[in-house]
């Protein structure tokens, strides 16, 4: 019988602290929800899951700009669909003053509106959206995945292609072609809304493509991180009963010695 080293609360010192430590960690799992708290509890887990939340939050950033680029985008083509009705009044237009039977006066009243109209189809062509041009045919770069890559939009100039003829200063209601060159000049516009639409259907497949993914990404994360609330109240329970019994078995080792003092009286 020994009474300077007691090796049985040693050892039961050494259980109980472990258990002490799987029980602390056991309960900081449940109170945080999370499976990975420190480092140690997954190192290679916690570097992938790092790794993909800040895939997500760039993604995140990612169906941000492109919200942004389909207003842009719906921007242009509301102002392409007022630019299709002037025309449409314009060439309207043109077609009455043909008539033989109209007045220089009659006509000069169909040449101002004529007149209104043109100024008001090239102001549009110079509006802009959040300061970035609309209509100079400088097609805009867009962020489509979490990597940066860009793809550019269709781009079309309105006033120096689309609609040049028309805005010039010497068209009026009665010059020659007016018809015709009206008629190309709505054929042009509506191939641009055509690129606009094109534009906008990739940007919200782009949006939708965006989205799963982070869908997938978040879920591909909750596998590495979140905790399993059932297995790990298992656990708990298992870590309480162990400290327990361990602080009860330690104050039973440490008591061994006193039967040496038996002994020796």
């Amino acid at each position: 019988m020994i009474i300077n080293t007691n090796v049985s609360a040693v050892s039961s010192q050494r259980h109980l602290g472990e258990s002490t430590q799987r029980l602390n960690a056991s309960l900081a799992r449940l109170a945080s929800g999370s499976r990975i708290v420190s480092p140690q509890d997954d190192a290679a887990g916690l570097a992938v899951a790092s790794k993909f939340d800040a895939q997500i939050q760039r993604n995140r950033g990612v169906a941000q700009n492109l919200t942004s680029a389909v207003s842009y985008s719906q921007t242009q083509d509301g102002f392409l669909q007022k630019v299709g009705k002037a025309l449409d009044r314009m060439s309207e237009l043109a077609t009455m003053a043909m008539d033989g039977t109209k007045s220089a006066a009659d006509k000069a009243n169909y040449n101002t509106e004529f007149t209104e109209l043109k100024s008001y189809i090239s102001d549009i062509g110079t509006k802009d959206f959040n300061g970035v041009s609309l209509f100079n045919g400088t097609a805009l770069a867009v962020t489509k995945d979490s990597e940066g890559n860009t793809w550019s939009l269709n781009a079309s100039s309105m006033n120096a292609v689309d609609v040049t003829s028309v805005i010039a200063s010497a068209f009026t209601v009665t010059s020659s072609n007016a018809v015709a060159t009206l008629n190309s000049a709505i054929e042009n516009v509506a191939t641009h809304r055509a690129k606009v639409g094109a534009n906008i259907q990739r940007l919200q497949f782009n949006q939708e493509q965006i989205s799963i993914l982070n869908e997938n990404l978040s879920a591909t994360v909750s596998r590495i991180k979140d905790v399993n609330v059932a297995e790990e109240s298992t656990q708990f329970a298992r870590y309480n009963i162990l400290v327990q019994s361990g602080t009860a078995m330690l104050a039973q080792a440490n008591l061994l010695p006193q039967n040496a003092l038996r002994l020796i009286q």
